[in-house]
C-alpha cells in the first residue's frame, strides 16, 4: 500500500536519518520528460514537498490537479502510466479520460445490458511479404514521418552519409501488433542499425509512461532480428538502450555524435566507408 505524503516523508526522514532527504532538485532531470505531470502537481496540495523532491518510482499517494480543475490522488507510477493508445491530454487525468469516453445510452425501461460477446483477436496483416527475419524493405503499410524534425534529421545525417531511401521496414519474427514487421524512422541496412527519434511532442505524450514501454517492445524486436537501435532522446527523455543518443538540441554536433555512436556499434572502419 502507497503511503500518504506525511508517513511517506517521516520514512524517509528516518530511514535516511536527514531531516531534508531529498533536496530539491534532485530529480527534477527525471521529471522533465513529463511536463504535463509538472502542470499537475502542486506542492502546496502535498504538505510543502515540491516534486522534484519525490523519486518517480516513490510508493507514495500524491495528489494531483488538472487542467480542468479535478482532483485525485495517484502514485507517481501509476501517473507516468496513464497515457495510453489516444493522444489527448485528458488521459493524464482519471476523470477527464472518463469524461471522454462514450458512455451507453439506454432508452425507456431500465434494463439489464447483455455483456458484449469478446472480439477475436484482430488478424495479422497481410500485406507483410514473406521474407527472412531481419530483411529490410519497403512497406505499404510504413507510416508517414511523424513530424518535421524527424525529417530534418533524416536530411542533416544524409548530407554526412549514405542512407537508403528505398526500404521504410524490417521483418521481424514475432507480431508487433497486428504486423510481422516494425518501421523505424531512419533504416541503415547496410549496418543493421535502426535509428529512431524521440521527442514528447507538443502535449508531453509521446515517448512516455505506456509509450514509452512500446518503444522498448519495439527496441527487442529490432535486436531480435539481428539489428541495433539507437535512439535520440531529444530533450530531458532518458536513454532505453545502451547506444541511446541524449540531446537537447539537433544541429550538426548531433548529427556528429550521432555517427560517433554508430562507430561504436559496428567500428569506425565500416562506418566511414558510407561518408560521403
Amino acid at each position: 500500500m502507497p503511503d500518504p505524503v506525511p508517513q511517506w516523508w517521516a520514512r524517509r526522514q528516518f530511514s535516511r536519518g536527514l531531516a531534508v532527504p531529498y533536496a530539491v532538485g534532485t530529480y527534477r532531470a527525471a521529471w522533465a520528460a513529463y511536463p504535463e505531470l509538472i502542470r499537475q502537481y502542486h506542492p502546496e496540495l502535498n504538505h510543502g514537498i515540491v516534486l522534484s523532491q519525490i523519486p518517480l518510482g516513490a510508493d507514495v499517494l500524491l495528489c494531483w490537479e488538472c487542467a480542468v480543475g479535478h482532483r485525485f490522488a495517484a502514485t507517481p507510477t501509476e501517473q507516468r502510466q496513464r497515457p495510453g493508445r489516444v493522444r489527448r491530454r485528458s488521459s493524464w487525468c482519471p476523470e477527464c479520460a472518463a469524461l471522454a469516453r462514450p458512455q451507453p445510452v439506454v432508452l425507456g425501461e431500465a434494463r439489464a445490458i447483455p455483456a458484449r460477446p469478446k472480439t477475436p483477436a484482430p488478424a495479422l496483416c497481410t500485406k507483410t511479404p514473406d521474407l527472412p527475419t531481419g530483411t529490410a524493405f519497403l512497406s505499404a503499410c510504413a507510416p508517414k514521418p511523424a513530424s518535421a524534425a524527424e525529417g530534418a534529421l533524416r536530411h542533416a545525417l544524409a548530407e554526412r552519409l549514405v542512407i537508403a531511401d528505398d526500404v521504410t521496414a524490417i521483418k521481424v519474427a514475432r507480431p508487433f501488433f497486428r504486423h510481422t514487421e516494425v518501421w523505424p524512422d531512419i533504416l541503415l541496412p547496410d549496418l543493421r542499425i535502426a535509428i529512431e527519434y524521440d521527442t514528447v511532442g507538443r502535449h508531453g505524450l509521446e515517448h512516455v509512461g505506456r509509450r514509452e514501454d512500446v518503444d522498448r517492445r519495439k527496441d527487442r524486436a529490432v535486436r531480435g532480428a539481428g539489428w541495433e537501435v539507437v535512439r535520440v532522446r531529444m530533450g530531458k527523455l532518458q536513454p532505453l538502450g545502451p547506444f541511446d543518443l541524449p540531446l537537447t538540441t539537433l544541429g550538426a554536433t548531433g548529427v556528429t555524435r550521432l555517427i560517433d555512436r554508430l562507430r561504436d556499434i559496428r567500428g569506425a572502419l565500416v562506418v566511414d566507408a558510407f561518408l560521403r
